[in-house]
C-alpha cells in the first residue's frame, strides 16, 4: 500500500534541500498531482526555516505567470500536546521534468527558448518589484511540455527590503550582492547572465567573492572571465554579447531592464528557431534509471 501523509498519497521523492524534502504526491481532494515540500521544525533554531517557508509562500501569492512555479497552500502542522509547529508543508505545482543542472546539454536553438522563458518570468517579477536573488540552473525547471518554470522563492526580495547578510549562490552572485548586500533588477540580470554563461559553456564564471567574503576587484575578475565564444565557439555571437553585457561588473553597464533582455532573446528565438524540430516542445527526453 502506498505511503500517505494526511490527505496526500506519496508517489515518490523529488529531491531534498538544506532542511526540506520534496515529495511527488497525489491529493485525495482532487486526484491531482503536486509537489509537497516538507520542512521539519524540530528545535528553536529551525524557526528560521519556518520564517523562510512563510516568506516563500507570501512571495508566491503575488505571482501569476506561466514561467513561475505556483505555491497553493502553506500548512503548519502543530506539535501534539504542545504549543508550536512540528513541520511546515507547502503544496506546490508539480512539473514533470528536470532542473537545468540535471538536464543534458541543449542545442542553442532550444537553449535560447529556455532563456527567453526565464527572462519573461523574471521581467514579470520585476514589474511587481520582486527580485529572485538566487537564479541558477538548479532553480529552473524544464518541463516535458517545453514550458520553463523558475522555482524557489526562498531568497526572493521585495523592493526596498533591507538585508543584513549576503544571500545567494556564490557562483552566480553579482559584485554588489557581496559588497553592498543589495538585490535588485540589476543583480537578477547578473545572476541570469551567470546562468546563461554556465549553460552555454558548462563552466562557471569566476566568483566575485573571495574566501574572506570580500568582493574581488573589477580588473582581477575581468581578467579571469573567459569569453563565452572562447569557451564554446558554437555559441551564437549575439547571444555571447548579451551574456557578457549581463555580466558587466558595474550595474549601470548592464542592460537597463529584464524587459530589454527578454526582447533581445525573443529576437534570437526568431532568428535561431527555424525548423519545427528546433522547438523546445520537440525535445527528446532520455529517462535515466
Amino acid at each position: 500500500m502506498a505511503e500517505r501523509i494526511g490527505e496526500f498519497q506519496v508517489l515518490g521523492e523529488l529531491g531534498k534541500g538544506a532542511n526540506s524534502t520534496i515529495l511527488h504526491i497525489r491529493r485525495s481532494a482532487d486526484s491531482k498531482q503536486y509537489a509537497l515540500k516538507i520542512v521539519p521544525i524540530s528545535d528553536p533554531d529551525d524557526c528560521k526555516y519556518l520564517e523562510q517557508a512563510e516568506h516563500e509562500f507570501r512571495i508566491a501569492q503575488k505571482l501569476n505567470h506561466q514561467n513561475l512555479i505556483k505555491i497553493y497552500i502553506l500548512e503548519k502542522v502543530p506539535k501534539w500536546l504542545f504549543f508550536g509547529v512540528k513541520e511546515v508543508r507547502l503544496l506546490i505545482e508539480y512539473v514533470p521534468g528536470k532542473t537545468l543542472d540535471k538536464q543534458r546539454i541543449l542545442p542553442f536553438p532550444k537553449l535560447v527558448q529556455v532563456f527567453e522563458q526565464v527572462a519573461s518570468g523574471l521581467a514579470y517579477m520585476h514589474r511587481r518589484d520582486i527580485y529572485h536573488a538566487d537564479l541558477k540552473p538548479g532553480n529552473i525547471m524544464l518541463a516535458r511540455t517545453g514550458v520553463v518554470k523558475i522555482i524557489d522563492y526562498g531568497l526572493a526580495w521585495t523592493k526596498n527590503e533591507l538585508k543584513h547578510r549576503i544571500q545567494g549562490t556564490p557562483e552566480y552572485m553579482a559584485p554588489e550582492q557581496v559588497k553592498d548586500r543589495v538585490v535588485n533588477e540589476q543583480t537578477d540580470i547578473f545572476n541570469f547572465g551567470a546562468t546563461m554563461y554556465r549553460l552555454c559553456t558548462w563552466k562557471n564564471i569566476p566568483q566575485v567573492m573571495d574566501d574572506a567574503g570580500q568582493v574581488i576587484p573589477q580588473q582581477i575578475w575581468e581578467r579571469q572571465l573567459l569569453p563565452v565564444r572562447q569557451a564554446n565557439p558554437a555559441c551564437p555571437q549575439p547571444l555571447a554579447e548579451l551574456i557578457h553585457q549581463c555580466l558587466a561588473y558595474k550595474p549601470h553597464k548592464r542592460p537597463e531592464s529584464m524587459t530589454e533582455v527578454h526582447e533581445r532573446l525573443q529576437e534570437l528565438v526568431e532568428a535561431l528557431v527555424t525548423d519545427p524540430v528546433d522547438r523546445l516542445d520537440a525535445l527528446e527526453w532520455i529517462d535515466e534509471s
